[in-house]
């Protein structure tokens, strides 16, 4: 998934997800230049899950 689809996806803005990607947060592979990110579906989840665990 590209940065754009993920923040569509959220229904969040397209700089939060490459913040998350700066930080660590959230994984993904920069194919660097026009390319930019990827990230997997499956690590989306993970990130969602581990966003929705309290504490």
């Amino acid at each position: 998934m590209t940065v754009r689809q993920v923040a569509d996806y959220l229904q969040i803005h397209p700089e939060t997800v490459r913040r998350w990607l700066r930080d660590g947060a959230l994984r993904g592979v920069n194919l660097g230049g026009v390319a930019g990110w990827r990230i997997q579906h499956a690590e989306l989840e993970r990130f969602i899950e581990e966003r929705r665990k309290p504490g």
